[in-house]
């Protein structure tokens, strides 16, 4: 009965994954995001997987209602002054909403963290993709709200892409 929110939900493919991987223990999947056009790809995405997912616009948290008992996130995480350098293939391609996580690249992480409170049921756990040098910042993010069994996982190549907490 577990039910799930992806924030920055983009394409909807974290979410969908995950729907596809444990959809006997979702009881409820919801994606968020504030542009209508990724959701419009997110919804094309879940129909064609054939799979119970619900999409909404909506500025991080302001249309979501009830609580949750996961929440994952892979939001814009590039520093401002960084989308410049990134390569062509990323920086051509990617809508700016998608890349810019404000000056230190960590705005939206902050904003996600602080609202725990409202949102992520006792217990819950919160789940971010970072950006290959943030995993120890999101943690101490985490870990300054309160959040326990903070830690980083690597992903295939051995970088900590993933920080996961619980409240």
């Amino acid at each position: 009965g577990c039910r799930l929110l992806d924030v920055c939900t983009g394409s909807g493919c974290i979410l969908l994954s995950l729907l596809a991987e444990c959809k006997d223990r979702i009881a409820m999947a919801m994606g968020v995001d504030i542009s209508k056009d990724a959701l419009q790809v997110a919804i094309a995405n879940g129909n064609r997987m054939e799979l119970p997912a619900e999409f909404r616009e909506s500025d991080l948290f302001t249309h979501v209602t009830g609580t949750y008992d996961v929440i994952v996130s892979n939001p814009p995480y590039v520093a401002s002054m960084d989308i410049l350098t990134l390569d062509s293939s990323v920086r051509d391609y990617e809508p700016l909403g998608a890349l810019d996580g404000g000056e230190d690249g960590l705005m939206f992480y902050r904003a996600i963290v602080s609202h725990w409170t409202q949102i992520l049921r006792p217990g819950g756990w919160l789940m971010f993709e970072v950006g290959e040098d943030q995993a120890d910042a999101v943690m101490a993010l985490m870990t300054e709200e309160k959040y326990t069994d903070v830690t980083a996982l690597e992903d295939t190549a051995g970088i900590r892409r993933v920080v996961v907490g619980r409240i």
